[in-house]
């Protein structure tokens, strides 16, 4: 009622965004001014930059104006758009890259103001499981005994122009227009990518209900009335968005808004280019081109997916690719001696998509539409459909043992092995077949990158299993979800295979290799693609080596994943505890003696473990308990340590590195210091996204 309205609206901060000046006046008109409003700087790019030490920038309206060329209006949105410029003074390494002076950041702003749609749409429920993205609003007139917090999913209005027929055409088709910069063959793999949808639309009973066009020359992408394929050019590799327009009010998707980066299917043929070595039989790159066009059919699709308001599944990759809307490894195999990719990334959605699209299009009446979503989520139970989300999986230290990005395989350890047999045959094959006729033998330091870090995202997936647990989004009417431990030899198993990452073996290049890898050619130079190292102009093997070492460490002592194992171990000493994790870094890796250059790549890996443990008992996010038990590791280091230096035997090359590292160790006590004042550890190149 409108008193409990007014008891919402009084309870609630609001804010005036700007004051418009009144410029003049008619009958039932007022003309103001927006110029400033439009200039200043609404997107907090100073504050942005400052936050990612980009920079300090401030705003110069001197050298800033409206945008005409893109200020237009459409039937049923306006945009403005202008040219915002910014000074300041010691720029990043992003701004030296894209701007045409570092110190001046002109870039342009954009406005738009969108005419709400026409009622009628029907909000559909979320649900957890559904497989889309949430949204929602609080609604206040709620009963008690219901939630205030009411969610929807976003979706597009969709509906059949013939509701009782089995196959109909829609009342208004899903066209996305596809931006005309996009050159081929890229064009007709986004195309062929995104027309994927068709057939969860098709399974409902629709017939061309999704469409993909090229843009029509009289059309417009800002036009809110087309929803946009766009293809853009960036400094560097980064990632593409599928985002949109959406109703405030109920979350209907207005506009579906792809926007694609060019450099990332460069990025897909130069791991195709290093892993496959074709090189030595010619010019010609058939197998890897098919492989970047692969992947930019399921990326369109993954984006426009998005837009259709799916949410990513990370753990589609554990049942044989069940869908698009994970982040996919390319699948490479070995046939005789060659590595190969016949099928390397999926061909259309998955068995997930088209689940996720009977939640969000099907028809329903208003009076089966509970009954009907419900049956829909059983039949996802019973066919075991695995989902989980971005707040599960991304980050190193997540804990289920099936959400991961960039992984394969329905069982991760497994698959991490038979990723050890294909980097060993990459690497063994790789060289100047890796390489066009005609580019800078230094060039090979970038393309190796990829190769030599191959296994970097499946290691990911199998650590997950430490300290791990499974579970779902269950909700008390679906079946019953508990949160389970990970199995306990599965624990084992992952530990191992993960301790083979520390290998010197594993980690070292051959010699033939490494005398081709050349410092950079006159003309040439590092980038953010190339391996940092400690030896000037000439390529690192040490440091390479060091970086996948460091990788795996922050894989198996991540802080969260620690103090799981511990609580897991104190509950059943079945599963694996910090003292199995550090015991086995012990003895498999610390207690080991290698000769000529595996001793200084296994010297860096002792060394970067004992950094790890510093950090962790001096690190003040970590909690005690994991803390108190590494301090006791420390300490057993030292004894070790103390008795390897009494031997004093000068031709142990091992000496010197024991005695530093002793004394290192001894001067150090438990503190709590910030992120920032802890050892900086080694880092590989940028993997996301490939």
């Amino acid at each position: 009622n409108k008193n409990e309205a007014d008891s919402v609206a009084e309870a609630f901060a609001s804010a005036i965004l700007w004051a418009f000046p009144i410029v003049d006046s008619g009958d039932g008109w007022v003309l103001v001014d927006a110029s400033e409003f439009i200039l200043q700087d609404s997107h907090g790019v100073s504050r942005r930059l400052a936050e990612r030490n980009q920079g300090n920038f401030s705003l110069d309206k001197s050298r800033s104006a409206i945008y005409l060329e893109r200020t237009k209006t459409f039937p049923d949105n306006s945009e403005i758009e202008a040219s915002i410029t910014f000074t300041g003074n010691n720029p990043g390494e992003y701004i030296r890259q894209a701007a045409a002076d570092p110190n001046i950041l002109s870039l342009r702003m954009h406005h738009s103001f969108i005419r709400l749609p026409k009622a009628g749409y029907k909000p559909r429920v979320f649900h957890p499981k559904s497989g889309f993205w949430s949204f929602g609003y609080a609604d206040y007139a709620q009963p008690v005994n219901k939630p205030v917090e009411q969610r929807f999913i976003g979706r597009h209005r969709l509906e059949k122009k013939n509701p009782s027929a089995e196959i109909s055409e829609a009342v208004e088709p899903i066209i996305y227009y596809l931006d005309k910069g996009a050159p081929e063959p890229v064009k007709t793999a986004l195309i062929t990518g995104g027309m994927w949808w068709n057939q969860a639309f098709e399974a409902l009973g629709y017939k061309d209900a999704f469409q993909i066009k090229v843009l029509p020359d009289d059309a417009d992408p800002m036009d809110v009335r087309y929803n946009v394929i766009q293809w853009v050019h960036r400094a560097t590799r980064g990632w593409s968005y599928g985002y949109g327009v959406t109703d405030p009010r109920n979350g209907e998707i207005i506009k579906g808004h792809v926007t694609l980066g060019s450099l990332r299917v460069r990025q897909d043929y130069l791991i195709a280019q290093g892993m496959l070595s074709r090189f030595s039989e010619g010019e010609n790159d058939t197998e890897m081109m098919d492989l970047a066009l692969a992947r930019i059919q399921q990326l369109s699709a993954h984006e426009i997916g998005h837009t259709l308001g799916v949410a990513h599944n990370f753990a589609a990759s554990t049942q044989d690719r069940a869908s698009v809307m994970d982040y996919p490894h390319p699948l490479f195999e070995i046939d005789g001696g060659k590595v190969v990719a016949p099928n390397a990334y999926a061909k259309d959605i998955g068995v997930w998509d088209k689940a996720v699209i009977a939640y969000g299009y099907t028809s329903f009446t208003e009076d089966e539409e509970a009954a009907g979503l419900a049956k829909l989520l059983e039949s996802n139970a019973k066919n075991e459909l695995r989902y989980i989300s971005d707040p599960d999986s991304r980050r190193i230290g997540d804990a289920h043992i099936h959400a991961s990005l960039w992984d394969n395989g329905a069982n991760t350890i497994d698959e991490l092995e038979r990723v050890f047999k294909l980097r060993d045959k990459a690497l063994s094959n790789f060289g100047t077949a890796s390489l066009h006729t005609g580019r800078p033998l230094s060039d090979l330091q970038e393309i190796l990158v990829p190769v030599y870090y191959f296994h970097r995202y499946q290691a990911t997936a199998a650590a997950k299993w430490i300290g791990g647990v499974d579970y779902d989004y269950a909700t008390k009417s679906s079946s019953a979800s508990l949160v389970l431990p990970a199995n306990a030899r599965q624990q084992k198993k992952a530990l191992t295979s993960l301790i083979k990452t520390f290998d010197p073996e594993f980690l070292s290049i051959n010699e033939a290799l490494t005398q081709s890898l050349l410092p950079k050619a006159m003309g040439y130079s590092r980038t953010r693609e190339s391996s940092v190292g400690n030896t000037g102009v000439t390529f690192d093997p040490v440091a390479l080596a060091a970086a996948s070492s460091q990788h795996t460490l922050s894989l198996l002592l991540h802080p969260a994943r620690l103090a799981r194992a511990k609580q897991q171990h104190a509950q059943d000493d079945k599963f694996l505890g910090i003292t199995d994790i550090t015991t086995a870094l012990h003895e498999d890796v610390i207690d080991q003696s290698y000769e000529g250059s595996e001793e200084l790549i296994h010297q860096a890996t002792i060394d970067l473990i004992y950094s790890n443990y510093i950090n962790l008992i001096q690190d003040a996010e970590v909690s005690s308990y994991v803390k108190a038990e590494i301090f006791g590791v420390l300490q057993k280091q030292v004894v070790y340590l103390e008795k390897k230096v009494k031997k004093k035997n000068d031709s142990d090359s091992y000496l010197d590195f024991y005695t530093y590292q002793l004394q290192r160790i001894k001067s150090i006590k438990p503190k709590s210091l910030k992120k920032d004042e802890l050892i900086q550890l080694p880092k590989m190149p940028p993997g996301s996204p490939i």
